[in-house]
């Protein structure tokens, strides 16, 4: 047939059928059959030197234990983090630089600051450090840290971690100290010291684990790793917040979330039993467990069927914000090559930090089955 004006071209023809059957494909098909091939996880190192090993300890938060867990009960799970010698130790805690950073933005952090930002106003007026001057003070003097420091640089060096935002790296360094020169003096003051003191007994894994731990090994700080930099606030509207708050109720209202708290109710009533706490802990890190909290409550709120897509939103911020914490132990990592790093971590982020953390070349994961057993 010959083609001339207004009579289609063989070749506009065929383009024209090949618009309608990418229009007739399930939509974004041809995205979702695309896996890339470049797999970091398959290319994994060093090629000299000591891995990093990363161990991930999920955990309850201790302050929400019932009267019957006691900081005592911890000994076991202390006995055997310890055999498994870490280097470093990265806890659930916004570090005194993004903290920092967050109070610079009140109208999108001043909630995030104050729930999570402890304040290093007193400290800082005691050594006369800003934030960031303490921060960078800090690593000055570990840079030239003594193997034998005496007990003025340690209390020293606890009031300039008070005064960079970090109270868990303080604590360890008071810690430190034999008991009659847990003192005032040299930048800390009887203010500071009570807040140290204070840090001893809180039910807080931190203070009560991460804190304790690094101090019996040797160790000089801890590495916090949190981010909270995603945090929006709430939304002005109050039908929105009022759809919100309901859409990811509804979503977290099945048979996953009963399970795990069937669990729970079973594990809290058995803490007082002499292997209590450390069942809990291994039931938090075992294989399914992740799974099993991904169905409960963020896969769950995946299938939000919302209009505005709440339950996408809320996804949307849980993973950025475990993408973030674990770059910030990779910073870690690669600043020293060769570590050994225990994470505690609350356990609903353990699955995605060893998911994330799976996929760097430089990260060997150890299972918490070879302490916990």
């Amino acid at each position: 047939m010959a083609s001339g004006p207004g009579t289609p071209s063989y070749r506009t023809m065929a383009f024209g059928m090949i618009g309608l059957c990418l229009m007739l494909q399930p939509p974004l098909a041809i995205a979702q059959d695309y896996t890339p091939s470049f797999r970091p996880a398959e290319l994994k190192g060093p090629y000299r030197g000591e891995p990093n090993e990363v161990m991930v300890l999920g955990t309850p938060h201790l302050s929400g234990l019932p009267d019957s867990f006691t900081p005592a009960s911890l000994e076991p799970l202390l006995d055997r983090l310890a055999a498994w010698k870490p280097t470093a130790i990265a806890t659930e805690d916004l570090s005194g630089l993004q903290c920092d950073s967050l109070r610079r933005y009140p109208a999108r952090y001043a909630e995030t600051v104050e729930t999570y930002c402890p304040d290093p106003g007193k400290a800082g007026a005691a050594t006369g450090l800003s934030v960031p001057a303490a921060n960078a003070e800090a690593e000055r003097q570990l840079a030239n840290w003594p193997d034998a420091p005496d007990p003025a640089q340690r209390r020293r060096l606890a009031a300039v971690f008070l005064a960079a935002g970090e109270p868990g790296s303080a604590l360890v360094q008071w810690l430190r100290l034999p008991v009659d020169q847990r003192k005032a003096g040299d930048g800390l003051t009887d203010e500071l010291v009570a807040i140290l003191e204070k840090a001893r007994t809180r039910r807080n894994e931190t203070d009560l684990i991460a804190a304790v731990l690094a101090a019996r090994l040797g160790l000089e700080r801890l590495f916090s790793v949190d981010d909270h930099s995603a945090d929006t606030p709430e939304p002005s509207d109050p039908e929105e917040r009022k759809a919100n708050g309901e859409a990811i109720m509804a979503a977290w209202d099945n048979p996953a979330t009963q399970a795990r708290r069937a669990q729970s109710e079973q594990l809290n009533a058995r803490l007082a039993e002499t292997d209590g706490l450390l069942d809990l802990y291994r039931a938090y890190n075992a294989p399914e467990a992740a799974m099993l909290t991904y169905r409960s409550d963020f896969g769950a709120a995946f299938a939000d069927p919302s209009p505005q897509g709440f339950g996408r939103q809320y996804l949307g911020y849980w993973e950025t914000r475990n993408l973030r914490m674990v770059a910030n132990i990779r910073d870690v990592l690669g600043r020293y090559p060769g570590t050994r790093m225990l994470t505690i971590v609350g356990a609903s982020h353990k699955g995605y930090y060893e998911a994330y953390l799976h996929q760097l070349h430089d990260v060997k994961l150890i299972s918490t089955d070879i302490v916990l057993r």
